[in-house]
């Protein structure tokens, strides 16, 4: 059985080795924000989010969008509802 070949090449400087080109590389490389931190994010505003507004902003479907509600509230998170002219809102009440 033959070996296979491998090459060694030499590195090379690029542009990409600049430390501003290292600071955007890692810039673009941090975490995104998750799902779930944008479901906090919009249930913590003094207007709360409807159903609606939270599906369009993870694109999940609502039974999926209600699910994840449960798994905050699992989570220690005390979200409150209230209907309003047949809309319901959902808010995180935030320890004063």
């Amino acid at each position: 059985m033959k070996k296979p070949r491998t090459r060694k090449y030499a590195r090379q400087l690029s542009e990409t080795d600049a430390p501003e080109a290292r600071c955007r590389t890692a810039a673009k490389n941090a975490k995104p924000q998750s799902k779930s931190d944008t479901l906090v994010a919009l249930l913590s505003r003094g207007e709360g989010a409807t159903l609606d507004d939270m599906i369009a902003a993870t694109g999940w479907l609502p039974h999926t969008t209600r699910a994840a509600l449960t798994g905050l509230r699992k989570k220690g998170h005390d979200i409150t509802s209230e209907k309003v002219d047949g809309v319901r809102t959902y808010r995180i009440m935030v320890a004063a």
